[in-house]
């Protein structure tokens, strides 16, 4: 099992915790994948997930980065073409052992 499915539903269970009806898990489209697709209320949601047990290889929030901010909004783009939505964001939920950060309204 890829680490990041472990870190993905920690993330899942904690947005379900606010509330978040969660749609798609690994979104995959032409520009790369995107981790959660959840509604918040009315709002769309596209999730970026990062997760480390420990800084050895750097803050997980450090892996994104303009490059993948860039492919995740691509691909919302895409999603949006199919799946149109009056109101979306972006959000990261960034996991460090047991914390749990919620990033929200990147854009």
């Amino acid at each position: 099992m890829r680490k990041g499915v472990g870190f993905e539903g920690i993330a899942v269970r904690y947005l379900q915790s606010l509330g978040y009806r969660i749609l798609h898990r690994n979104y995959h489209c032409r520009c790369g994948e995107i981790d959660i697709v959840a509604l918040d209320g009315e709002a769309l949601v596209f999730v970026e997930v990062k997760g480390g047990k420990s800084k050895v290889f750097g803050d997980p929030a450090e892996r994104v980065n303009r490059e993948k901010l860039r492919r995740i909004i691509a691909c919302a783009e895409e999603f949006l073409q199919k799946h149109p939505a009056e109101s979306y964001r972006l959000e990261v939920v960034v996991i460090r052992g047991d914390e749990v950060e919620h990033i929200r309204e990147v854009f």
